[in-house]
């Protein structure tokens, strides 16, 4: 899936020059310096300052596009998140095989998208700082966390409605799918302090097992009310 490109057109829209073009490269590249700085440091220990080196631009540069660290976090939570939930309906809109893999496909493809990526360093951010910069945590509420309970609740009512799953409280059943991502996040960034450091933890695997636990519970089976 290609990242999107909203945020470089709109600070910097398409020039003529090859001196401009080379100045509308500078919001992806200091959206990618700005993700690795907050991943690796967080937020309240990051400095505009060592953005702007990382980029190799000035300072002034990055305020130029954007005026406060603050704006630079929600850009980069837009870039590496929130601007793929429009895709990502699409393809749920596109998909033509069952709810159950539709589920199996939607957590397969987060970790192969996010998990994997430094972006999913972004959650552990939220969840540990996020009480500190309460709005921003908003804004990742609504930018992250909204969509995508709303995306696993379209999933989940597509079961139902096509007599696939039970009848559920889905509001509840989405933190079933969304616990073992959080956890993969947590592990991966977290030095893997969450698990026991003897038997390896496989993340496809642990999907896998996930997607399985949840869909005994959700897929109607001989038997099984209405």
């Amino acid at each position: 899936m290609a990242s999107p490109r909203s945020l470089v057109d709109k600070f910097c829209p398409l020039p003529s020059s090859k001196r401009a073009r080379r100045k509308e490269a500078r919001p992806g590249e200091l959206l990618a310096a700005a993700l690795d700085l907050f991943v690796e440091k967080g937020f309240a220990a990051t400095r505009s300052e060592e953005v702007a080196v990382r980029a190799g631009v000035s300072k002034g540069t990055l305020f130029l596009y954007f005026p406060s660290k603050e704006e630079l976090f929600k850009a980069v939570v837009i870039e590496n998140l929130g601007g793929r939930f429009t895709e990502w309906n699409a393809e749920f809109e596109a998909f033509e095989g069952t709810t159950a893999d539709m589920l199996r496909y939607c957590m397969n493809v987060w970790w192969e998208r996010v998990g994997l990526t430094k972006a999913s360093g972004l959650t552990k951010l939220m969840m540990s700082e996020g009480g500190n910069f309460p709005e921003l945590a908003e804004f990742y509420r609504q930018q992250v966390v909204r969509p995508g309970h709303d995306l696993l609740r379209r999933i989940l009512q597509r079961g139902i409605d096509r007599g696939e799953f039970v009848q559920m409280d889905i509001d509840h059943a989405i933190y079933s799918v969304v616990a073992p991502m959080v956890f993969l996040m947590l592990w991966k960034h977290s030095a893997m302090v969450c698990v026991d450091g003897v038997s390896p933890l496989d993340p496809e695997k642990f999907i896998a097992t996930q997607c399985d636990t949840v869909l005994h519970g959700l897929c109607v089976r001989p038997g099984s009310p209405a």
